[in-house]
């Protein structure tokens, strides 16, 4: 069997230590397509946590400046306002594109108890409105208990995932859904996430799906004789969210050109994808390197995630190149390649973000991974959303064709991201990222001003 991983990477001090950790939990995936058929026909795993780094010290009593960070824990740290000048937000919100009458839907297993209190504590200190969590308990969720560390990890993804969405679309809603994932034998989990999508998909909730977890393809049942059922069959609520014009993100992975073995605490010796990234019907969301100043300004070009951690990206190995790669066919070759468009992800260069879940070590953590830069993405669609007047729906199509334009000299807002920096990560050689689509951060990033109205003319009407 295989494990549904967390894509976060966090680092975070107090006054005397700093410390960098990649937190990664296991979940059990199932095949099949219903609920009845999960109990009863498929193997069960238990569900453990793999951790990767360093001790985890954090708890901060406040958000310090770069220049602190560089002193005390040799690291960048970014706030949302300076994220907000990095991808040219403010013009957007000086025109009302805020996210205002949409809804970002988050997953993640068991969720965090303070989530409403700790995103109005992340919200006033940066001067944002707060705004409302609505929680969905998808199943039996067990209460939280802070000294379980699969709860506490995930708590830690929860926090990382509302806020970051929230920095970008102060007035987007946002839905968390909480699956309840347990830590025994005989658990479910990737179908559970699947099952808990489809709902919320079929009452129409949500206009844009936010997944900061994965799995290495290689580890579902079936993979190494060619049998791709397991993973096909939990495609579900993606080909559901496809018919309702509902847009899906996945995070692209902390392990470059490779992943983690089954174990979760292994990685490949050779190129591997993850899923639900490598699907077609998902865009995935890669990992850069933000290089700034206080003020938000770059001093530098973006680079390629790569410390404590590396974006995932490279072919899929269960899925063919889907037609709106064509026009990159000579990169990706026959397979659908990940990412398509990345975003910050970096531990250097992380992100502030306010936690109190845990209560021994409540205050502010710096975060990083591409569990960071697919909910900032979620954040961007529901922007485009507004600005469209309408769901833009999966956006894949949409992207692909911006890119093409964009490199015969149109601004639609895709920035490309190509300092020549790479993924490789773990001994396994990556991607470097050079002019035009590449499989380290896909199209590139984003110049939101321009990127946002040009997604919401490219997409079509749902």
């Amino acid at each position: 069997m295989h494990a549904a991983r967390l894509r976060s990477r966090v680092a975070a001090a107090t006054a005397v230590t700093a410390a960098l950790t990649a937190v990664a939990l296991t979940a059990a995936p199932l095949t099949g397509a219903t609920v009845a058929a999960h109990a009863a026909t498929i193997p069960h795993t238990k569900a453990v946590p793999a951790s990767a780094g360093h001790t985890l010290v954090r708890a901060v009593g406040s958000p310090l400046s770069i220049e602190q960070c560089q002193a005390k824990f040799k690291l960048n740290c970014y706030d949302p306002i300076q994220y907000r000048k990095a991808y040219n937000l403010e013009p957007l919100y000086k025109a009302g594109i805020t996210g205002k009458g949409r809804t970002i839907v988050i997953v993640d297993s068991f969720g965090s108890p303070t989530i409403q209190h700790d995103l109005d504590v992340y919200s006033k200190q940066f001067g944002i409105p707060s705004t409302k969590v609505d929680v969905v308990k998808w199943g039996n969720v067990p209460a939280f208990d802070p000294k379980n560390p699969d709860m506490t990890g995930w708590a830690g993804e929860t926090t990382l995932d509302v806020e970051m969405a929230h920095a970008v679309a102060p007035d987007a809603k946002i839905v968390l859904v909480e699956t309840a994932v347990a830590e025994t034998e005989g658990t479910t989990g990737l179908p559970e996430m699947m099952d808990a999508e489809k709902a919320m998909i079929d009452r129409g909730v949500g206009d844009v799906i936010s997944q900061s977890f994965g799995a290495t393809e290689n580890t579902f049942p079936g993979f190494d004789k060619g049998d791709f059922s397991s993973i096909k069959n939990l495609r579900y609520a993606f080909q559901d969210a496809a018919k309702k014009h509902v847009t899906v993100l996945a995070s692209s992975g902390d392990g470059g050109a490779t992943d983690n073995t089954a174990d979760g605490k292994g990685y490949y010796k050779e190129r591997v994808n993850s899923w639900p990234s490598s699907d077609p019907l998902v865009t995935s969301i890669g990992g850069t390197q933000l290089h700034l100043d206080d003020k938000g300004n770059r001093v530098k070009p973006d680079s390629v995630y790569n410390d404590h951690g590396a974006g995932g990206g490279g072919q899929s190995h269960v899925f063919g190149r889907p037609s709106f790669q064509n026009g990159v066919k000579n990169i990706v070759g026959s397979r659908r390649g990940t990412p398509d468009i990345s975003m910050a992800a970096a531990v250097d260069g992380g992100a502030w973000i306010y936690s109190s879940y845990d209560p021994t070590a409540t205050g502010w953590d710096i975060t990083g991974g591409t569990s960071e830069a697919c909910p900032l993405f979620s954040g961007i669609v529901a922007l485009a959303d507004q600005a469209a007047g309408h769901r833009v729906g999966n956006i894949n199509e949409a992207l692909y064709t911006l890119y093409k334009q964009s490199a015969h000299g149109k601004n639609t807002g895709i920035v490309d991201v190509n300092d020549g920096t790479n993924n490789s990560y773990q001994g396994v050689e990556g991607y470097t990222a050079v002019n035009g689509y590449d499989m380290a951060t896909g199209v590139g990033t984003v110049d939101a001003a321009r990127f946002v109205p040009a997604l919401a003319r490219a997409s079509h009407r749902g």
